[in-house]
């Protein structure tokens, strides 16, 4: 099977337990939790049994155990993630309002992750690479984007596929260098994960089908629309399949849309045809809210066909 690699910030997540407008008091909060965009995506790619690794730092504490030793549990290859002795894990602490919303305090940059770069264990991973996954939001980092092209440019003359999950905030895009980052790695996607309006970051267009359009002239092999708890689309030069959504008890979305891409590239390096492969990863993302923590619902495959045998005829 081909093996997919992903690049990026492996963080632990710390949630309130109360819903509030932010921290400006003392509340209560659980956590630590594995997280971190491309950690809980290359977490569900390991759990659905495909080979994977991922290209990170973290610090020498407990943060970072609790997360290397969780990847690799789950069966990540995390040979590429170094050891930062003078920077902490990265941590992001979150809390709930009451429409929804989160409020978060994040300490990536001056974190670990700032040491992100192709180190000899990096080379040696991305030697056996097949596939490589990129974050958006792991973008906000020169040495991460700079590590981010080198790779691209290994796979990409193998022979391999990227793919290309633009999950960022808005807040992000006036950052030096994002817009600039984005679209470099968009010009070298063959796989497209947008969700809401991502979709139109690349191109100029008033409607869905035209803006998938203009996607598919540009290079791009598919895309794949997130509709989160709606369902999501798949469309290329064959056409466009779109699935429902699965019904499920929301605990926690954070790391759900991870899940779904995680389940769903999988499926597409496999060769699965596409309506399969939406049920898979609709199915992956509803199990993924249901506990709480980012990774805590990351789904095996067995898991995931349990799941849609019990919600045959809802669709």
């Amino acid at each position: 099977m081909k093996k997919v690699v992903t690049i990026g910030e492996i963080v632990v997540e710390i949630m309130a337990t109360t819903i509030g407008d932010g921290f400006l008091e003392p509340i209560s909060l659980m956590g630590p939790f594995p997280s971190g965009a491309p950690a809980i995506f290359i977490d569900q790619v390991a759990r659905m049994g495909q080979p994977c690794g991922i290209v990170s730092f973290v610090g020498d504490d407990d943060f970072g155990r609790t997360n290397l030793n969780r990847l690799r549990q789950d069966g990540v290859d995390c040979s590429a993630i170094g050891v930062d002795p003078d920077r902490p894990t990265g941590s992001a602490f979150v809390r709930y309002r009451d429409d929804g919303s989160r409020d978060f305090v994040f300490n990536i940059r001056h974190s670990a992750c700032a040491s992100i770069a192709i180190t000899a264990e990096a080379k040696a991973l991305l030697a056996e690479a097949d596939h490589l996954h990129v974050m958006g939001s792991s973008l906000g980092s020169g040495g991460t984007v700079t590590a981010i092209r080198e790779s691209i440019s290994t796979i990409k003359q193998r022979g391999g596929t990227v793919s290309f999950d633009p999950n960022i905030r808005k807040e992000m895009l006036g950052l030096s260098g994002m817009r600039e980052a984005l679209e470099y790695v968009f010009s070298e996607t063959d796989l497209f994960l947008p969700s809401g309006d991502e979709l139109y970051l690349f191109c100029n267009a008033a409607t869905e089908k035209d803006a998938l359009l203009q996607i598919l002239s540009c290079g791009v092999t598919a895309v794949v629309i997130k509709r989160g708890a709606a369902g999501s689309s798949f469309f290329d030069a064959e056409g466009y399949v779109s699935m429902s959504g699965f019904e499920a008890e929301e605990v926690d979305p954070t790391g759900a849309g991870d899940c779904f891409g995680g389940a769903l590239v999988t499926c597409w390096l496999r060769g699965m045809a596409p309506r399969d492969a939406l049920a898979i990863a609709n199915a992956a993302g509803a199990l993924a809210v249901g506990k709480r923590g980012p990774m805590e619902g990351a789904a095996t495959w067995d898991e995931i066909e349990q799941f849609l045998l019990t919600r045959q005829g809802s669709q």
